[in-house]
């Protein structure tokens, strides 16, 4: 496998217009001919841009990106997605789900070759199965409001609840952490955790357990340890491949198929360099070479 710097070096000597785009295609090709699927590579550049963006997260516009991917495709061979992303916009992400899904059935993979959190977690329980290596994690479904969770709100004010019930004096202190949030916001979020819960055992039921006379037991396994706020503890809690599995879900090591592992992470390195040496905030990329490149505004 081509190491992060023989990567870099490719790119640097690289005899087209676009080397950045010449070395990531060349890999994503390679890809497809090894596995003989389609491969779509969902990439934001969060981890790598020095400020934050609306762009890095999953919304909207994305599905536009995925339906020129998709555009021409052979979809019988079904889809591997290489997922990498903070997650995103619930609403998004179900329907992107649905789309994708119309376009490939449940004939997907998900491939994380290092995170892909909460709403990339929700994409890759609706797949039938999810490849990780050692290095790779998912993260909680926890919606998010602004960078407030859904879960942390609905804690404070149980115990808020809890500690006047014990203490009316603290009634003033508690007042004023509470009144931060809106009247409705303690329902918005409330709604925002049944919906997202409801979603991934509706998909994990009918695509990773389908069949399965346990499917409604294990959705639920996977539902708890994903999103029970006491068990992952925090909304960036990283989610290593063997807590994965031991949940329930069916995930493919990347390290039985050496050949896979090497593309893989070649794939991965090549995209990280792109946002490393580029302004892109986005990319959405299928082995053909068709790319939507998301960049910022030029007054951002």
């Amino acid at each position: 496998m081509p190491t992060w710097n023989q990567v870099l070096e490719e790119i640097q000597g690289y005899r087209q217009a676009s080397p950045i785009d010449g070395v990531r295609r060349k890999y994503l090709k390679r890809l497809h001919q090894h596995t003989k699927r389609n491969v779509i590579a969902y990439y934001s550049g969060w981890l790598t841009q020095a400020k934050s963006h609306p762009s890095f997260y999953i919304n909207d516009e994305d599905k536009n990106a995925f339906m020129s991917a998709v555009h021409g495709l052979d979809r019988a061979q079904g889809v591997d997605l290489i997922l990498h992303t903070p997650g995103g916009d619930v609403a998004a992400v179900e329907s992107l789900v649905d789309y994708l899904r119309k376009m490939f059935g449940t004939n997907m993979r998900a491939i994380i070759p290092q995170l892909a959190m909460s709403g990339g977690t929700m994409i890759s329980c609706a797949c039938n199965s999810i490849m990780m290596g050692k290095e790779s994690n998912l993260g909680p479904i926890d919606p998010q409001f602004g960078g407030i969770p859904a879960q942390g709100v609905i804690a404070e004010f149980a115990q808020a609840v809890d500690e006047i019930k014990k203490d009316p004096a603290s009634t003033p202190l508690w007042q004023t952490i509470i009144g931060k949030y809106h009247p409705t916001f303690l329902g918005t979020c409330q709604h925002a955790i049944t919906w997202s819960k409801s979603m991934v055992r509706d998909w994990l039921m009918s695509g990773m357990f389908d069949g399965d006379p346990a499917a409604a037991a294990k959705a639920d396994t996977v539902i708890s340890g994903l999103t029970d706020s006491s068990k992952t503890f925090n909304h960036a809690r990283h989610i290593h491949v063997e807590n994965l599995a031991a949940l329930g879900l069916k995930v493919e090591c990347l390290e039985d198929d050496k050949a896979l592992q090497d593309l893989v992470l070649t794939v991965h390195h090549a995209f990280m360099h792109t946002f490393a040496m580029t302004s892109a905030l986005k990319i959405v990329e299928n082995h053909r070479g068709s790319a939507q490149v998301r960049m910022p505004m030029l007054n951002n």
